[in-house]
């Protein structure tokens, strides 16, 4: 029997058990589904993390407070207060760190703000005037502040338009007063919409001379961060080199496990998180890939339904010259082919499900999140489900073929 003949053959039988054959494919329609979502999101997310590092530059250097966390016992460390205004001024120092372009010193929180009857809880950033060179951060209308400003710990504050929005309406905001805790701040400027970029919502943002922040607002004398600049790539590990020398000199630290601060540039952060995500999303692959195995396993078990119900099927065909070899030919191809159309079925819902998933997060988070097609996993998925089918259509298709054509023709 050739080929062709054989798979129009197991056509023919799956089309004469449409609902049975439906239901059988049924696990390996999810078990492809899930994993083309699950590589997709995870693709989607990786790409929008390292869109929002990049927004960063490649020349920007971030020192957080506390050390990197190695496990549980250090997520303390995440809160720590280690950088002071004593480390700013020995950085800024040009013998201390002589490829060092621009720093700028950067605390945060969340407070609610008023005016007039309507309030908003916004977050409060305080910066330098080199925020609007570093992130980009550049009023729509109005002016940014200056390093007058900051000297004078000035109640000038620069609004995000969500803000903008939530106090003021569609009046103009310009040299209006909003109170935050107590006091009343002068806005000066306010930004564009521009959403999440570098890991901060703009829109939801207010900013203000980090001084005044931490005297008025915050009641704290340390940084949250310190953004470094570079004053070239070429540049960018001498000047973290000597960065990590000076703050273990301002903090009298001879044990490099002792530092109580961590240095990260954009690469190391896309390093970690591309790590993180690529282990998350081999998880939650694996977890899918578990209904790949159940589908397989229902398969096998339908087939061995589908050859005691023909029974006197194979018999005929034993007994018109058809070989064992003929039978067991016919049944695995109906195997393969029904976890292929299964998987079909679920690389094109996953798609459909992906891009569904990526309109929906980009305008609800107002993100640039890309839809991304795995190719890669629907060609593995398409493999795999063959595989399966192939796998676990053996016993079935081995048992219908050793049947015996007398007493298969006198099955009842």
């Amino acid at each position: 029997m050739t080929i062709k003949y054989s798979i129009k053959t197991a056509a023919n039988g799956l089309r004469t058990n449409k609902s049975r054959a439906a239901l059988t494919i049924l696990g390996i329609v999810i078990g492809i589904t899930s994993i083309i979502l699950v590589m997709s999101v995870g693709q989607g997310a990786t790409n929008l993390i390292l869109s929002q590092i990049q927004g960063l530059g490649s020349k920007t250097i971030a020192i957080l407070p506390g050390r990197s966390p190695s496990g549980p016992s250090d997520v303390a460390q995440l809160f720590s207060d280690s950088l002071k205004e004593k480390d700013l001024e020995l950085i800024k120092r040009k013998e201390n760190v002589p490829t060092l372009d621009k720093i700028m010193p950067v605390v945060f929180g969340s407070e609610t703000a008023s005016y007039g009857s309507e309030t908003y809880r916004l977050t409060i950033f305080g910066a330098t005037e080199l925020m609007s060179t570093i992130l980009n951060a550049v009023p729509q209308t109005g002016i940014f502040f200056i390093e007058d400003d900051v000297r004078g710990k000035s109640d000038v504050i620069v609004i995000g338009s969500t803000v903008k929005e939530k106090l003021f309406g569609t009046s103009d905001a310009i040299g209006e007063r909003i109170k935050i805790k107590g006091k009343n701040f002068r806005v000066i400027g306010i930004f564009p919409k521009k959403g999440q970029v570098s890991f901060f919502n703009f829109d939801e943002m207010a900013v203000m001379p980090y001084t005044t922040a931490q005297d008025f607002i915050l009641g704290i004398k340390y940084f949250n961060r310190l953004i470094a600049i570079a004053a070239s790539d070429a540049t960018v590990d001498r000047t973290v080199s000597d960065l990590t020398i000076t703050l273990r000199n301002s903090h009298n630290i001879t044990d490099p496990a002792k530092d109580d601060f961590s240095i990260q540039t954009p690469k190391d952060i896309a390093n970690t998180l591309g790590t993180i995500t690529s282990v998350l999303t081999i998880l939650l692959t694996s977890i899918a890939a578990i209904s790949l195995l159940v589908g397989g396993i229902g398969i096998m078990n339908i087939m061995l339904v589908s050859v005691t119900e023909r029974t006197r099927e194979i018999g005929l065909r034993k007994a018109v010259g058809a070989t064992g070899s003929d039978i067991m030919k016919q049944f695995l191809i109906e195997s393969v082919m029904l976890t292929g159309i299964g998987g079909i079925i679920g690389i094109i819902l996953g798609a459909v499900f992906s891009f569904l998933i990526s309109i929906a997060i980009s305008n609800y988070l107002e993100v640039n999140w890309l839809f991304t097609f795995p190719y890669s996993a629907a060609a593995l998925g398409i493999s795999v489900a063959a595989g399966i089918g192939l796998v676990f259509g053996i016993y079935p298709a081995r048992k219908a073929s050793l049947k015996s054509p007398i007493e298969a023709l006198r099955y009842e």
